[in-house]
This record gives C-alpha cells, structure tokens and sequence, in this order.
C-alpha cells in the first residue's frame, strides 16, 4: 500500500508516522488500543465520501479541518488517536483516498509497536497465517466469500487465533478482512513489510528441503545481514521440490543453490 503514495502524501505519511512513534513509544499497550481506532478512522472514511473529500480539501484552511475531527471524533477516540488524525488532515493529500489509506497504514504501524520486543514473533506469525490460509482452500475460499458477513469471517479467525499467537497479530489478520486490499494474503503480506519497515530490517523467504537448526537460522541470518548492511529477517519455508540446498528470496534478488537449480543448469549446458 505504501509504494501508491507519492509527492505530498508520501511526505505527509512520513510526518504521520513519525508523530504516532513518538505519541506510543515505550506504551505497547496505547499502541495496540490506538492501532484498532485508527482502523476504524480509516474504515468511517472510506464509507463517508463527503466527510473524505472535506478533510483532504486543500482549499480549505486546517483549523476548519482540525475542528471538524475533534466534533466527529471527540470522546470516541483516544486523545492520542485523536492527535493523529488531526495531524493527518491538516496535511496536503495527492488524492483523497490517501487518506484513509495512510491512516490505515498507521494502524499497521501502530499494531506492531504494540507487539513490543515480540514484533520478531509478530512478522513470523503473520507469514504462518498468510501461509496457511494459501495452503487451505477451505479457509482461503471461507475468508473471501463475499456471502459471509465481515462480523462471521472475523469469528472465524478468532476462533483459529485467540490464544494461539499475539494479540497483534490478531489485530492486523481482522484487519486483512476489510478488503482494503485485492485479497487477505495481499493485505498479510504488507503488513509483514511494514512490520519489517518499523524494524528497519530486510525480510528474507527462505525455501529448504528440511528445517534449519537454530545455528543454521543464525548463520544464515548473520550472512545476509552483513551482505545488505542491515539486519534480516527469515522467514522459512520447508520445500520438498527444493531436493536439496538453500533458495532464498529478498526484494528483488534471488539467491539459488538448490540441487534442483543446479540440475537445471547442467541440463541447459548439455542442451548448449
């Protein structure tokens, strides 16, 4: 979601992001809470188009903006949350849609400060629930039924989840169900980028043919570290069609020392 802002909505999001760090640090607990208001925020403004288009109205002066939050908002949200959204309309948006897009995108933000020093077990659970839901049809067919309500589906991943992984965790796979993105698995998949944003780490998918040790993980890790000048984060994937070796993938690069890879360069040198 983020790579869609640009000109001032990116520079407004930077500011946006950077107010709410300083408004939750050190509280996981305000985070987590402020996490959920600024969902439901960006959830009323994409569902009320007049109330959108005027708080992103450039013509219009900040104060008219900021005084209309604090009328619809007031007592119903945190002052912190409340902070925010001000600081969010009184900045300048390429589209109105950026709005209730960024404050979405702080909620994300928001979600995994409130995992603490969990955020490493948050980005591990979210890839596990991306990764089941690909692999269960039953569940992934349950979750995109446009048939079911929005109240039945999150009952359902509640039921999986309570009490099985973070409440963060929790929070942000709701979240995936609201449809601000083409599918749930688009929507884990950012914020496990987010996640690692908020980290300042890289974020690794690794397939092997059996599972790492924990000094294999480590090495591993370490290695790809160093190699990018930042920290990395893997996310692990056993691969029986791997046969053999290590592939991984981060950002754009693919780094393949599988056996199968091996074998299919060998037959493409007997082919030449």
């Amino acid at each position: 979601m983020t790579a869609s802002f640009r000109g001032a909505s990116a520079e407004s999001l930077a500011a946006l992001t950077d107010e709410l760090g300083g408004a939750v640090a050190g509280s996981p607990e305000t985070a987590t809470s402020v996490a959920g208001e600024l969902f439901s925020v960006s959830q009323t403004l994409r569902s009320e188009g007049a109330l959108r288009r005027f708080l992103t109205d450039a013509s219009l002066p900040a104060e008219a903006k900021t005084g209309l939050v604090g009328q619809v908002l007031g007592g119903k949200v945190s002052e912190t949350t409340l902070s925010v959204v001000r600081t969010a309309v009184s900045r300048r948006w390429t589209s109105a849609g950026d709005l209730p897009d960024a404050l979405e995108h702080a909620g994300v933000v928001a979600a995994v400060k409130g995992a603490g020093d969990q955020a490493g077990r948050l980005s591990d659970e979210l890839f596990g629930v991306a990764e089941t839901i690909k692999s269960a049809p039953e569940l992934r067919d349950a979750l995109s039924d446009p048939a079911r309500t929005l109240e039945d589906k999150t009952t359902l991943v509640r039921s999986l989840l309570d009490g099985k992984a973070l409440p963060a965790t929790v929070t942000l796979v709701v979240q995936s169900l609201a449809g601000t993105h083409r599918t749930v698995g688009v929507a884990l998949a950012e914020y496990q980028k987010v996640a690692a944003q908020v980290q300042e780490q890289g974020v690794a998918t690794v397939r092997v043919a059996r599972d790492l040790t924990g000094a294999e993980r480590d090495r591993l890790a370490d290695l790809l570290s160093r190699q990018y000048g930042r920290p990395v984060h893997l996310n692990l994937l056993v691969d029986p069609t791997v046969l053999g070796g290590i592939r991984v993938e981060i950002g754009d690069d693919v780094i393949d020392g599988t056996v199968s890879s091996r074998l299919d360069d060998a037959r493409r040198r007997l082919a030449g």
